[in-house]
């Protein structure tokens, strides 16, 4: 965690202010901000186009602004996307090639893009997130150079959470609605009697020398106490949870199982949970040509381990039912990323629980494969004791 000594306090017009040094030091600065009856990610030019006085419900397979009569600009749980729509983009093209009028090839090779990023309103299960991202993009045996060069040049002001959702269990994953470390800055919003107000936290020698361009008070112990109180709280409010066991042995030893079928009866196999997981990663190639066929593009883009085709060899799918590729699916994000990566996949953000169109609960998902996996233990020691 930071020094506490670098803590300050921002009003409303010392977060615009926040905005104005972002952007005059040439930054896109990327915020949440209503669209769409939703909370989504977007360049904003002013404070002034967060979402003040806007909260959420969420639910499985339900999302729905509410009004707040606070008028508080970071009391909404994470929306639809997450900044891997800007660090690692739903489509880039990585290739050209052309063939001249004397019938030579030329390819030319996209430079990656790189655009100087501030994301304002991180959530701290989203930090977790973009590190995760930083280990398999940037850091693993197949380096994704354009991530590489998103990812270095991107200023993060992560905001703690101080209104869990109904399908938040950051908790349970190992996280927690406090922010402390992968920041640069990091706010907790306060509105109490004293007013509206940030408490400002720097987390690198960038959030420093920003905050000092930025017209704000020394943290005074009101404001501190309230925005500590404020995160404990929230971690004792998350909606969700995961079950209290070794998720990574209890999938390994539940490929078998039964509930399987269940889940597969109601899955669609349409992809949405891994396009909103703000860690899933995995592409694919295209090349398209023009119709005078002189001219070739490849282009990536996001693919899904629901898709039919994710796993075609020449003779088919390897997972051709959805029970499969929902199994894969889960037991990759719980299982064996550790294997691959050193930590879980999942981060307890809930997205893919408010955005799954038949609401399939990935927590719940858990617990009946716990509760199969003690039903048979409990089974193979009656059959044991009796014979």
């Amino acid at each position: 965690m930071s020094d506490p000594r670098t803590a300050a306090v921002l009003d409303r017009t010392g977060l615009d202010a926040l905005v104005q040094v972002l952007r005059g030091r040439g930054r896109t600065v990327v915020g949440p901000t209503v669209r769409d009856a939703a909370v989504v990610l977007a360049e904003i030019t002013s404070a002034d186009e967060l979402p003040f006085g806007w909260g959420t419900e969420t639910e499985a397979g339900r999302y729905r602004l509410v009004p707040r009569a606070d008028g508080a600009a970071f009391a909404h749980t994470t929306g639809p996307q997450s900044w891997k729509a800007f660090l690692h983009p739903e489509r880039e093209r990585l290739w050209s090639a052309d063939r001249t009028a004397d019938g030579d090839l030329s390819v030319t090779g996209e430079p990656p893009a790189q655009p100087s990023y501030a994301f304002l309103g991180v959530r701290p299960c989203d930090l977790r997130a973009i590190a995760i991202q930083d280990r398999v993009l940037a850091g693993g045996r197949y380096r994704d150079d354009g991530y590489a060069a998103r990812r270095t040049g991107a200023f993060l002001v992560a905001v703690e959470c101080t209104e869990p959702g109904a399908t938040c269990f950051c908790v349970s994953m190992g996280g927690g609605p406090g922010a402390d470390e992968g920041f640069d800055l990091a706010l907790t919003e306060v509105v109490d009697g004293a007013g509206h107000r940030f408490l400002v936290r720097a987390g690198s020698n960038a959030g420093e020398a920003v905050l000092a361009e930025v017209p704000h008070r020394s943290a005074d112990g009101r404001t501190s106490a309230a925005a500590r109180d404020a995160v404990a709280a929230a971690r004792e409010r998350m909606g969700r949870t995961m079950p209290p066991v070794d998720l990574r042995a209890l999938l390994g030893e539940s490929l078998t199982a039964d509930r399987w079928d269940v889940v597969a009866e109601r899955c669609l196999t349409c992809g949405n949970c891994t396009m909103v997981c703000p860690t899933c990663f995995c592409t694919t190639t295209e090349e398209v040509t023009d119709l005078t066929g002189t001219h070739a593009e490849r282009w990536q883009r996001w693919d899904s381990c629901f898709d039919l085709d994710f796993s075609r060899l020449h003779e088919g799918p390897v997972r051709s039912l959805g029970r499969s590729r929902y199994r894969q699916w889960l037991t990759h994000k719980l299982s064996t990323w550790y294997e691959q990566f050193g930590s879980s996949g999942c981060v307890g953000c809930g997205r893919c629980i408010t955005w799954c169109p038949v609401g399939i609960d990935i927590t719940e998902e858990a617990a009946a494969l716990d509760e199969e996996r003690a039903a048979r233990s409990r089974h193979e020691t009656h059959e044991e004791t009796h014979r």
